[in-house]
Parts: structure tokens; C-alpha cells; sequence
């Protein structure tokens, strides 16, 4: 069905605990002082100069996190080896303004690397460049300290920086090398007083008092801005830092793990290599290559949106084993979704719209976090696992949800709040709609088949919600149980355990209907496009197989299409049909002489209405059902009243923009063809009552759309027939669930004297909410008391 979209596999490689928490490994340290309401060491870099360096200095760099400017005249930075007690001093002098940045310029190496900026103070440090000890200290006094030097009077804030460092706030970060800092978190500005969590080591990013609250040079968040699309597309862009976060055979993902504070801009992107990339989860990296918009799908993909990506890279790694950015949580206590808008685009091409409003919109949102480790708690299962892997969820606080734990489409509110969580990086478990994937499920964000998609980097656990199939109550003396079931190309290619299943639905789950209306019944060879349309061994197995699930005798009647005009399957030759039991007071009404292209009518007879053919199909010539089924007409009698049936399963809704698409408002060309069938439908069920007013019409099949679409309104225009799924209430309203929406597909309709009647109507949950399934379908049922 949708396969053919990944044209680039991406299967990932989870990262390995073991290996980021060995790059933290931390030594006991005395308590850390006091988190500073403003100044803070930002930067610590000890490879200046030396071979591989970027730099050609040490520094040291400060940034003023609070709110007014603070004087650090007179202020000292000050420098200890590892393990050692003798530290080296740089005076400092002026004012941090709140956000700016403070710049000290230390010791030079043998010389290699680029200048620093203009340094706002200039020492003669000379830092190790793998692991020391920084030390921000208000007055001129050295140090003399090996260990609890972050508590020490006057010490404004520490670094100890390499697994070797003998004084830390916490623990000590990674250990740095020629080529990488240590940056403090949020531009500088986090601080928890655990120098392994504030600080990644990642390529030094030195900024000085002109730099504002700005990182230097390109980074991720540059490339992706805030917007659907990247300001850098076809540009090349060098030496772009982060930490990989995932690994796949053609390319690797990475996210900066310095972010902004603006939540707009995505701090990841995907690296597209074309071959297995020599980069592990945890490296740190810089990236150079040619920023590029890659829409899945390629040639058949046109409504996808694109995915940025760095394309023809030049990939530096910097260090091992680095610490990886934190996951963003999505829910409550996170970043909240957007609960009803997926786009506010209006119309035509979203990419080139502009208007990006990650806040409001659902489109926005998910793409603000295009590469980004992301992280659901206790998500919300509301589509069971597809064939693919593939498990749609929502953050607890989704609304508005099923009574059986879905969440509804409807009219305003494509529930933007979801996402697939998908198995290209890890399998998914088998789940169900209602289960919770208990604690976090972690993961990097993409987009395909139209769609974003969580790849978690591990197997979620199932909580099982214990959702069961739902059985209907058996129809009393005198009720008249009627029901459509679309069976999903059921011929005698599928094996007998889905004759089998289908059976035990009839008897068990059902109770026995009267009248069952099939849809998507296959002819004899199934798919196999070799002319034959006669489906009657088809339904020979599935009567003889309702029969041995101890059910009643059932007949069907039918017609034949013709050879591949209605649609489905090529070669499948579907087509509805009447599956009926005459035990309970029902039998068949045979008019015959119909043929697949014969049209049949409606005939006063005396005052009171009749088919002209039953079975007989309705309008089979008219350009509404080309490469369509054609509806099934059928006159009945129930204890001697005539009841006329219409079996009907409209156009499908191939071709239809997605939701999370390109284009906005998404269009759906499918319905033109609907609303014809319909209209169609509508006129001849008017014929029926314009001879008899009260006569018993019931109308039902899946009609390929929902209960709020302009397909339903003109069947029910001026009260002919009632819709009974808009009679249920909201968390009921659902035949079909589809990348996760709980949703309307299929109908029963009944006439006004039907409609009066103390009626009872299901639908009746066993398979779209299952990952096993006897059809992706839910049948329904009424029960009609009838005198």
C-alpha cells in the first residue's frame, strides 16, 4: 500500500547506555557551590594550538545568565592540573552585560589553528587539553585546594573538566581533546551544578562580549530554521557541530547539544551519506556539506513534505562517547501539541506559505522537531500495530477519545497530537488500541508516507489496556437484525483460518443477522486476472464455514461484474452481496433477468412499491461507478412486509492529500466521484418512497467516508434516510481506524418508518482496533422491531 515512499532505508543503531555512561564516569567531589544567578564558565578549551586544533589559543569563556550587568573587574580565572593543588591566575576586568559573553584569550600552542575572536581578557594559561580544573574566583587569591575546590570562599563557579579531574560541581564532564570544549548548555545557560549534565564536549564555539546571546559560525538550527523548509537550502554550509544520535546504512542523525531558547528551530538534522557512515551514536562531530530538501516518496511521493538534510557531507569526528542531548518530552510537563489545528495554511503549497507557527499548529509543531531526540511518556496507543511496525500514538491528555481508548476524527480536528512510532530503528511490540507504552519512549523524529514518525531506539513496553472484541446482543422475537461487513478481498486464495474467523464473527459476535451485506467479496480465483468473475466457491466456503461455527443456513444472492470494471484489487472482480437466513421470518424476493449491466428501477405496483430485478444493480452504466462497484438492490419480505435493501461500497479514497501533507488544506478528489454515487443512491431510495412514504429502506456498505461528509448529507437530504452512526454518540462514532484516527467508513441508513421503530444499533469492535485482524473493518449491526 505505501512501501515504495522509503526510498532511503534508515534503519538505525540505538545508542549504547554503557558507552555514553562510561564517558561520564564521575570522581566523588566535595558540594558544589551555590548555581550562580549570573556569571558562569561557559566554555573551557585546553587544545589551543596543538596538533588538529581549531583554535590557536586556550580560553576560557564567561557568560552573564542573570539579569543586569555584573562587574568582573578585579575577578580572577584561575587553572589546576587534574589531580593537582597549584592554580595559575588571569585577572579579569570590565562589566557582563545580561546574555553577553566574556572572552579570555589563554596560553598559545605550537601554533596551529585559526585566531580566536577578540578576546575581551588576555592570560597566559596553559590548559591540558583532555582534563583540569577551571575555577571562577571573585577576588585575586590562588587556590590551594586538590579536591572540594567548587565550595572553596570566592569561588563563583567551577569546571572540572576529564574523567581524571579531582574537583567537580557533581561530577566532571568528558575529556576534552585538540578538537573539542566543554559548552555549557543553553547558550551558557544551565546550570544544576553538575558540570557532566550542563556541559557537552562537542567543537569549541568561542564567542566574545560582541557575540550577544548568539552560539558563532553555522549551527543545526541554522540549517533548519524556523520554518517548513531550510533559508540555507542549496547552500554548502562547513564545520556545523552536534553529537550523533542515531546511526542508519545511508546516514546518520545529529542534534547540536548547545540548543536555543527558541523552540521553533529544530536542533537536528539528517545526514545523508548514500553509503554506511563512519560515525558511532555519541560521536562528536562537525559536518560540513550542501544543505538539501529530500521529499520521500520520490516520482509518487509529490504530497509528502521534504526533510532537510546535509547531503554530500564532509564528517570530522571530534571525540567518542559524548553525552547525548537530552530528549525533548512531548505531553504534559513538555512541549504540548497543538489538540485540533493540524496546519492554518489556507490553501496551496504549505512549504512556500510561510506562517510558521509551531504553537498552534500541528504541522508546525512536529516539523520544529524534525531530527530531535524526542521523548513520549506513557504514550497512548490509538491504532493498533500495522504490518509495517508501525503504532500510532498521543500523550496522555489527547483529546477527544473513544470510548475504547482511540482517538476520533472529526470534522475540525484531525488530532495533529499523533505520530507513528515506527520500527526502522528497533521492532515494535504488538499492541493494541487502548494498551500504554509504559515509561519513556525515546526516540529521533522523521517524516514519511506522509506522516511523522518516532524511531524509537528501543522496544517500547506494552501495557496492556485489555481491550477484547465486542459482541452484540441476539435479536429478540420479532426484531429484524440486518448488518454490513466489509471482509477485505476475501476469496479461495486466503486460507480457510480467515473463512473460519469471518464464520465465528457471523455466529458468535454478531449473533446470526438476518441479513448480512458483504463487501469486498472476491471471485473465485482472487486476484488472479484471467477473466473469471463467478464468486461462488468463494461464498460456498463461507456459509459451509459459518455452518460448522454452529450458525444457521444462509443463502446469498449476487450478480457478477463485469471483468475488471469495479474497481479493488486488479483481478479480484469485488462486488457486495446479500447473505440472508429465512429461519427467523426473512426470505428473498427472486425477480431475476438482471445481468451486471442491466439497471434496475422502481415499479408501483398497486400503491405499493417494487424492484423491477432483485437482485438487480442500480445504475450500472452511469459514470459515477466507472472503475466502481455497483450498488446491490434487493427486495426482501420480513414476516410478509417487503423490506428494500441497498448493499453499496463506494469509491475509495485513493488519491486523497494527507493530512500532515504538502499541500493545505489537503484536497480530497476522491469524494467528486462519492457525492455522484450518492446522489444516485439518493434518487433511487426517493423512488421507493415516493410510492410509499412508509416504506421499509435500509441502506448500508461502506461508503469510503464518515459520518460528517457531504457524502452522508446527500443521502440524507430532506429526512429520506437517517444516518444511525450520527445518531451514536461521539466516542462511539467509528468503523475504521487509520494511521491512528478512530473514524466513520461504514453505514447503515434507514427510512423515516424504520427510523420511528425502537431500534437498537452496534458497532461492533472486533478488528480495526486489533493488530490481528480478520478485516480492517468493524461490522455493525440494527435491530429493527418490526410488526
Amino acid at each position: 500500500m505505501r512501501r515504495t515512499d522509503r526510498v532511503r532505508p534508515r534503519a538505525l543503531a540505538a545508542a549504547s547506555a554503557a558507552a555514553v555512561v562510561g564517558a561520564l564516569l564521575a570522581l566523588p567531589a566535595g558540594p558544589a557551590q551555590a548555581v550562580s544567578a549570573d556569571i558562569v564558565i561557559s566554555q573551557v578549551y585546553g587544545g589551543g594550538g596543538n596538533s588538529g586544533a581549531q583554535y590557536a589559543n586556550d580560553y576560557i569563556e564567561l557568560y552573564n545568565r542573570g539579569t543586569a550587568p555584573v562587574s568582573v573587574t578585579g575577578w580572577t580565572v584561575q587553572y589546576a592540573s587534574a589531580a593537582g593543588s597549584s592554580w595559575a591566575r588571569t585577572t579579569l576586568t570590565g562589566t557582563i552585560a545580561p546574555g553577553k559573553y566574556h572572552l579570555v584569550q589563554e596560553a598559545a600552542g605550537a601554533g596551529a589553528g585559526a585566531a580566536l575572536p577578540a578576546p575581551d581578557t588576555t592570560g597566559t594559561l596553559a590548559l591540558s587539553a583532555t582534563t583540569g580544573k577551571v575555577a571562577l574566583v571573585t577576588n585575586g587569591t590562588a587556590l590551594t585546594c586538590s579536591s572540594g575546590c567548587a565550595a572553596q570562599p570566592g569561588v563563583k563557579d567551577f569546571v572540572g573538566y576529564g574523567s581524571s579531574a579531582s574537583s567537580a560541581e557533581g561530577s566532571p564532564t568528558g575529556n576534552l581533546a585538540n578538537t573539542t570544549a566543554a559548552l555549557r548548555a543553553g547558550g551558557g545557560a544551565t546550570d544544576t551544578d553538575s558540570n557532566a549534565s550542563d556541559f557537552a564536549v562537542t567543537a569549541p564555539a568561542p564567542r566574545n562580549s560582541s557575540s550577544g546571546g548568539g552560539t558563532g559560525g553555522t549551527r543545526i538550527r541554522d540549517v533548519q530554521g524556523a520554518a517548513r523548509t531550510s533559508p540555507k537550502a542549496g547552500q554548502a554550509v562547513s564545520a556545523v557541530p552536534g553529537v550523533v544520535t542515531a546511526v542508519g546504512p545511508s546516514g546518520f542523525w545529529y542534534q547540536d547539544p548547545q540548543p536555543d531558547a527558541d523552540p521553533a528551530t529544530s536542533e537536528a538534522v539528517y545526514v545523508y551519506t548514500a553509503g554506511a557512515p563512519a560515525v558511532a551514536v555519541g560521536d562528536s562531530v562537525t559536518v560540513g556539506g550542501t544543505v538539501s530538501e529530500f521529499r520521500p516518496g520520490g516520482t509518487g511521493g509529490t504530497t509528502n513534505l521534504t526533510v532537510t538534510e546535509l547531503t554530500a557531507p564532509s564528517v570530522t569526528v571530534l571525540a567518542h562517547n559524548a553525552a547525548l542531548p537530552a530528549a525533548t518530552l512531548v505531553g504534559a510537563g513538555g512541549r504540548v501539541p497543538p489538540a485540533a489545528v493540524i496546519s492554518s495554511v489556507t490553501t496551496g503549497n504549505a512549504e512556500t506559505a510561510g506562517g510558521f507557527q509551531p504553537a498552534t499548529d500541528g504541522l508546525d509543531f512536529w516539523e520544529s522537531l524534525e531530527g530531535m531526540r524526542v521523548r513520549i511518556d506513557n504514550a497512548a496507543v490509538v491504532g493498533p500495530t500495522s504490518a509495517f511496525g508501525e503504532i500510532p500514538v498521543v500523550p496522555q491528555g489527547s483529546t477527544t477519545r473513544t470510548g475504547r481508548g482511540g482517538i476520533l476524527l472529526q470534522a475540525a480536528d484531525g488530532n495533529p497530537e499523533r505520530v507513528i512510532l515506527d520500527d526502522v530503528l528497533a521492532p515494535s511490540p504488538a499492541a493494541r488500541v487502548g494498551d500504554t507504552l509504559s515509561g519513556a519512549t525515546v526516540g529521533v523524529l522523521d517524516y514519511s508516507f506522509g506522516n511523522f514518525k518516532l524511531l524509537a531506539t528501543a522496544t517500547p513496553t506494552v501495557s496492556p489496556g485489555g481491550l477484547t472484541a465486542e459482541t452484540t446482543a441476539a435479536p429478540a422475537a420479532g426484531e429484524l437484525a440486518t448488518a454490513t461487513f466489509n471482509v477485505e478481498n476475501l476469496s479461495p486464495d486466503d486460507p480457510q483460518s480467515k473463512f473460519d474467523g469471518l464464520a465465528a464473527a457471523v455466529v458468535g459476535n454478531l449473533r446470526s443477522p438476518d441479513l448480512v451485506a458483504l463487501e469486498e467479496i472476491q471471485d473465485n480465483n482472487g486476484a488472479t486476472d484471467n477473466g473469471t468473475v463467478a464468486a461462488d466457491q468463494t461464498l460456498a466456503r463461507l456459509t459451509a464455514a459459518i455452518t460448522a461455527a454452529g450458525g444457521p443456513s444462509y443463502s446469498y444472492r449476487q450478480i457478477d461484474p463485469v471483468n475488471d470494471q469495479d474497481g479493488g484489487e486488479p483481478g479480484g472482480n469485488i462486488r457486495q452481496v446479500f447473505l440472508y437466513r429465512t429461519d427467523r421470518g426473512l426470505s428473498f424476493t427472486d425477480r431475476p433477468g438482471a445481468g451486471s449491466t442491466t439497471a434496475d428501477s422502481v415499479v408501483n405496483s398497486g400503491g405499493v412499491p417494487a424492484l423491477t430485478y432483485s437482485p438487480g444493480r442500480i445504475a450500472p452504466g452511469n459514470s459515477a461507478f466507472n472503475a466502481s462497484r455497483k450498488p446491490l438492490a434487493g427486495e426482501f419480505r420480513w414476516n410478509g412486509r417487503p423490506v428494500f435493501v441497498i448493499a453499496n461500497h463506494f469509491n475509495s479514497k485513493g488519491g486523497d492529500q494527507p493530512l500532515f501533507g504538502r499541500y493545505q488544506q489537503p484536497t480530497r478528489p476522491s469524494e467528486t466521484q462519492r457525492h455522484a454515487q450518492a446522489a444516485v443512491v439518493k434518487a433511487f431510495t426517493d423512488q421507493i418512497l415516493a410510492v410509499d412514504p412508509n416504506a421499509a429502506v435500509i441502506v448500508l456498505g461502506d461508503l469510503n467516508d464518515f459520518e460528517f461528509s457531504q457524502t452522508t448529507d446527500l443521502l440524507t437530504a430532506g429526512g429520506s434516510l437517517v444516518d444511525l452512526p450520527r445518531t451514536l454518540p461521539l466516542a462511539e462514532r467509528y468503523t475504521y481506524v487509520y494511521e491512528g484516527n478512530s473514524q466513520v467508513l461504514d453505514h447503515i441508513l434507514v427510512s423515516p418508518y424504520l427510523a420511528a421503530r425502537a431500534y437498537s444499533y452496534d458497532i461492533v469492535h472486533l478488528n480495526s482496533e486489533f493488530p490481528t485482524q480478520l478485516s480492517d473493518h468493524d461490522p455493525q449491526v440494527v435491530r429493527i422491531p418490526l410488526p
